[in-house]
């Protein structure tokens, strides 16, 4: 069976979810890729980080939001 990708942990980061062997969160892997910085551009900042887990990192969040009401953020806090 699989291992997940994406693990929360009280004891991890507060119990953000990170990816699996890493203490990379979810949340600090989209803010990078929002601001702009490209997928290897994130890799090389972070050695211990994969491919893999990058995309799990976006399946989570796109998941996240599905199953969530999620209320449009107003242009000062973004």
């Amino acid at each position: 069976m699989n291992e997940p990708m994406i693990l929360s942990d009280p004891k991890v980061m507060m119990g953000k979810p990170v990816v699996a062997g890493t203490r990379i969160t979810v949340d600090l892997i989209l803010e990078k890729l929002g601001s702009g910085e490209s997928i290897d551009a994130v890799l090389e900042s972070h050695p211990r980080l994969t491919r893999d887990g990058v995309l799990a990192a976006l399946r989570f969040a796109a998941k996240a939001l599905r199953s969530e009401v999620v209320y449009p953020l107003d242009a000062k806090s973004a």
